[in-house]
């Protein structure tokens, strides 16, 4: 028998179950996609102008592999306003193409064969994969619906190991819309310092958080600086997912390795994004701060509808996702969703895709219009009433 030509890292690690919904969703009509995560606005006009004056003024070569120093000095003034931590520009802050590039290089980057990361899922579905494709091996710990979906800090010290070189945490959660408290984030931070463990800390919804929820950025925590990558981005706070601009800072000799990494997979960030990056944080406030309002009211109308519904929901703190219970009606979350959407047209995800402890759960995705949200608030009402 020959040898397979696909490497296993590819191969054991399936398709995204996602993916399944979106192209059933794209051969029917009237559907009401409650699914991707995306911002339903447009990228603001300010951000859009500056990335088109780049172009017209024939900025459209390589950048520096690290990115535009003047973007890395307006990152580091902001992680500086908005909490307190102080950055190097020039050696502590690298730009990618995405939150997604920046995770897979920092593996690639810090992870020897066999070196395992702690994982508290319901987790985003690039995760696990990222870990694997860098022959880390992901060590996934529980978190539940009764516990607010918070990491439960003696399940993940029981998880630590050995081969444990890092913890790997996404809050504001995608999937939940759990935002970390902060004493599960100090004691997290003791857990990393008593084992010596980095921590990879992806915050990219961090300015998407509501009520009286408080976002705790991880390295500003005592100690935590130089032993946490941050992870972070313009995708969904400035509504520039198809821009693919994030950054990764972090402490020098980490920020070195991943440069490496970096440079010879991608050479450099879209140096059009990168101007538009400059912009965003210069001029965007107003606009991010108008959207999360206007997701505040339509998560408020969802947890409502859930409600009349008879499905158990813990209230999203951040992000731009619900995820409600399903157990009530009897069906697992496949066929749920699949039923919704061929039945009712409206898009949901499967819980499991983001772990185990989501099996009984969908993830329900706000960034979409009231109208849209209520109507498909109405539809599930029709599902459960005809259906269940």
């Amino acid at each position: 028998m020959s040898r397979s030509r696909i490497a296993s890292r590819i191969h054991d690690v399936p398709a995204s179950g996602i993916r399944k919904f979106f192209d059933i969703a794209a051969t029917m009509q009237d559907v009401i996609s409650l699914g991707i995560g995306e911002p339903d606005f447009v990228t603001p006009e300010p951000i859009r102008e500056a990335a088109i004056r780049s172009l017209r003024e024939g900025r459209t070569a390589y950048t520096s592999n690290a990115g535009l120093i003047e973007l890395r000095q307006e990152i580091a003034g902001l992680l500086k306003r908005r909490y307190g931590v102080d950055y190097d520009p020039a050696t502590e802050i690298l730009l990618t193409v995405g939150v997604s590039e920046g995770l897979q290089n920092l593996c690639l980057a810090t992870l020897e064969p066999g070196d395992e990361v702690v994982i508290p899922e319901p987790c985003f579905v690039s995760y696990v994969p990222s870990v694997r494709f860098a022959e880390g091996r992901p060590v996934l710990v529980p978190s539940r619906r009764d516990e607010g979906f918070q990491p439960d800090v003696q399940r993940i010290a029981d998880a630590i190991t050995p081969r444990t070189k890092a913890l790997l945490l996404g809050y504001p959660s995608n999937p939940t819309g759990a935002v970390l408290a902060r004493d599960r984030a100090e004691a997290l931070a003791e857990l990393a310092e008593r084992h010596d463990l980095l921590v990879y800390s992806d915050e990219i919804y961090d300015r998407l958080v509501y009520g009286d929820a408080q976002h705790v950025n991880f390295s500003s925590l005592p100690g935590m600086k130089a032993r946490t990558a941050l992870l972070g981005g313009f995708s969904k706070a400035y509504a520039m997912t198809g821009w693919r601009l994030g950054w990764v800072a972090g402490p020098p000799d980490v920020i070195a390795a991943v440069t490496k990494a970096h440079q010879y997979n991608i050479m450099s960030a879209p140096t059009m994004a990168q101007y538009a990056g400059l912009a965003a944080i210069r001029e965007g406030e107003p606009f991010v701060e108008k959207m999360r309002q206007e997701y505040d009211r339509r998560r408020q109308a969802l947890l409502a509808g859930f409600q009349e519904l008879g499905l158990p929901c813990v209230a999203p703190q951040g992000a731009f996702y619900a995820f409600p219970s399903i157990a009530p009606t009897g069906l697992d979350a496949e066929t749920f969703c699949e039923r919704l959407l061929r039945e009712e047209h409206v898009a949901v995800i499967p819980g499991g895709n983001f772990g185990p402890s989501g099996a009984e759960h969908v993830r329900i995705c706000y960034a979409n219009s009231l109208g849209n949200i209520q109507m498909a608030l109405e539809r599930m009402g029709n599902f459960l009433k005809a259906k269940v």
